[in-house]
């Protein structure tokens, strides 16, 4: 094999601008070596950031350091960004070996899991990822949400489950601090909701929340936390955990924190010391669900099996089930990746085929030049920071076979540009990302200042919905 990067920079293209493709970027100008690098970073979608622009709950403040930190990779100007660019479709895997030495998938997992119970299929039973893309703006997807549940079940105990909740559990004026769309704003606004539950399979020193994510619920203003004592069991595993987990300590502390308070928030509203809230925003603990019962086709209930700790953090069913009256189910039990033209894929795991970031074939031997890092190489598992470790592997292993890449044929950091024209892909660049950033907050400026309940706001930013919308402002 011929050296690619002996007389000219190595070119790579990295295919999804979320957090793994900038990070593995990142990584990439960053690295030990004697030869220059030349990166593309396409996306489909017109803007980047991927699941920090619309997979995160917008009222998250620690999201915008993430943005900073990402935004400031992306302006140094050492990586191209190319977004509204749809792999598959406006480029072929044929393209990009062509005019690139290697390439790196790190398109994430947007798709719901399955839950396979009786009662999916109902109208009011909803994937939790379409709920976020809905709230975040996604270019693709409806305006429109039915918000017309009073009584809501969301089934899972990680951080989206919570985002879901508190998002559907909180009023809409409060949110108007974020970047949330006109559209979400006025959907959330009238929704009839009063009660959001949050179910969980396991006990409460196995949740898979993190301590901001779980303390963020007890921020939202005029909802009270409902929590339920015969939930809380504890087995040897639990203890032990207790004790040796911080974070599994925490998480326990501040939940049975919230029992004591919820005891002293009852007997003051027997007092007459006390309004309750108007919203409720329940966690349950211990329950796996076995079906959504409905009528008339819709959702009317969802039903479940209590269970009991087996002595190892693990559970078992008990026999008992409950029912709870419930308009709309939304499932919220961890992502799934999606298949990628040209590229084995695991149906199973809903990753891309690897080892270490290296893309295998049907074979399982590595198919020369093709990298996978992020979600779509390990699995929707792990927080955001985590996808940097898997960057950096799949970069190491990526430097190590720089000698035996095939070289392209016409590497000349035109040849895309030319190729997108041609094809009147209307594409859009780092600068026009400054231009639509720039826009948003003139959108929120122009809002002026705004009297809530919580008192008066400015918005910061109002995100921009619309793709062809987007492409126009970024292009201007």
């Amino acid at each position: 094999m011929s050296n690619p990067a002996a007389d000219r920079p190595l070119r790579v293209a990295i295919i999804g601008a979320g957090p793994a493709g900038v990070y593995a970027a990142d990584i990439l100008t960053k690295a030990e070596r004697e030869f220059e690098v030349s990166i593309d970073l396409f996306d489909g979608y017109p803007a980047p950031y991927g699941l920090i622009r619309y997979g995160v709950a917008p009222d998250h403040p620690r999201i915008k350091g993430i943005v900073k930190a990402l935004h400031k990779v992306l302006d140094r100007g050492d990586i191209r960004f190319l977004g509204n660019v749809t792999y598959g479709r406006d480029i072929t895997l044929a393209d990009i070996r062509d005019m690139y030495d290697a390439v790196i998938f790190a398109t994430g997992a947007i798709k719901d899991a399955d839950l396979a119970i009786p009662g999916m299929d109902l109208e009011g039973s909803y994937g939790a990822a379409d709920f976020v893309s809905w709230y975040d703006g996604h270019p693709d997807v409806p305006r429109e949400w039915p918000l017309e549940a009073k009584e809501i079940a969301v089934i899972g105990n990680g951080n989206v489950a919570l985002d879901v909740a508190r998002v559907l559990s909180k009023h809409a004026e409060d949110l108007l601090v974020t970047e949330i769309p006109d559209n979400v704003y006025a959907g959330l606004a009238a929704s009839p909701v009063t009660d959001v539950h949050i179910f969980g399979r396991r006990g409460p020193a196995q949740v898979k929340f993190t301590p901001l994510e779980l303390r963020e619920l007890s921020h939202s203003r005029d909802v009270d936390i409902v929590l339920y004592p015969e939930d809380f069991e504890f087995d040897e595993a639990s203890d032990e955990m207790i004790k040796t987990n911080n974070q599994a300590k925490t998480m326990v502390n501040t939940l049975t924190n919230w029992l004591v308070e919820q005891e002293d928030r009852e007997e003051q509203e027997e007092a007459g010391k006390r309004v309750p809230a108007s919203r409720r925003l329940h966690l349950h603990f211990l329950h796996t669900p076995v079906e959504i019962t409905g009528a008339d086709g819709k959702v009317q209930g969802i039903r479940f099996e209590r269970q009991e700790l087996d002595g190892t953090g693990n559970v078992r069913g008990t026999g008992e089930l409950v029912d709870y009256p419930v308009q709309a189910v939304y499932r919220a039990i961890g992502y799934f990746g999606s298949e990628l033209v040209e590229v084995g894929f695991d149906p199973r795991r809903g990753v891309i085929p690897n080892d270490g970031g290296r893309v295998l074939d049907d074979d399982g031997q590595h198919v020369k030049g093709l990298y996978a890092t992020g979600w779509i190489k390990r699995g929707p598992v792990g927080l955001i920071g985590h996808t940097k470790g898997d960057a950096l592997e799949t970069i190491g292993n990526l430097l190590e076979d720089r000698l035996e890449l095939p070289a392209a044929v016409h590497p000349d950091e035109q040849a895309i540009i030319d190729l997108l024209d041609e094809r009147g892909i209307a594409y859009t660049t780092w600068e026009g990302w400054i231009a639509l950033d720039a826009h948003e907050h003139r959108l929120g400026e122009a809002a002026g200042t705004i009297r809530t309940a919580a008192g008066e706001i400015t918005r910061e930013r109002i995100k921009v919905v619309e793709r062809d919308e987007m492409v126009r402002i970024s292009q201007q």
